[in-house]
């Protein structure tokens, strides 16, 4: 009994340890030149890489200097190229402490991008299916709806200002009259 327990222990420990490996390696060996197809590439030439953010708007309202949240974020092709994951972490005085995983992919048969979304704060965590993106012009924008204060939302993510070594991105909720007000602002800087 006890042999058996070591047992599985042991095939447990060296499972995690090999998926562990298999996972690191996979995100060290990908890179935008190895996306599986022209959607993929174009989405992993702006944000792949590892970056610093900073939020200077929360809940619409702009944030005290220094007390947004800060933090980092690595963003990699993985699967062969199919899919771009991003996991981060910030946290600041306004807005407290968040850690995210997001995944996109491309789906063709749509022609759209789509997102599962991985968020956790102090106060709640949880996964979902998080809209459909696509490119307007040079703006990457992702479109959803969130029930806030019991009423269904409309909102988008927005990447905008993009340059290689920079970009911006919006939480955007409908104001009720089909106008778009940012409610979470941040910008990333490339980590060099």
């Amino acid at each position: 009994m006890i042999a058996t327990v070591v047992n599985r222990s042991i095939r447990l420990s060296l499972l995690v340890l090999t998926v562990g490996f298999v996972l690191s390696y996979a995100s060290q060996v990908q890179s935008s030149d190895s996306a599986a197809n022209p959607p993929m590439a174009r989405l992993a030439r702006v944000l792949a890489g590892d970056w610093n953010i900073m939020e200077i708007m929360q809940h619409g309202q702009s944030v005290v200097e220094g007390a947004g949240r800060r933090g980092t974020v690595h963003v990699t092709l993985v699967g062969g190229g199919t899919a771009l994951v991003s996991e981060g972490h910030s946290a600041g005085a306004t807005g407290g402490d968040l850690r995210w995983f997001i995944t996109i992919w491309w789906d063709a048969n749509a022609n759209v991008y789509r997102f599962l979304t991985c968020f956790k704060t102090s106060a709640d965590s949880g996964c979902e299916l998080r809209g459909t993106a696509r490119w307007e012009g040079d703006t990457f924008v992702n479109d959803y709806e969130e029930v806030i204060d019991g009423k269904r939302t409309r909102i988008q993510d927005l990447w905008t200002d993009i340059t290689p070594n920079s970009h911006t991105l919006t939480e955007a909720h409908d104001s009720g009259n089909g106008i778009m007000k940012p409610y979470v602002v941040s910008h990333s800087t490339r980590r060099q």
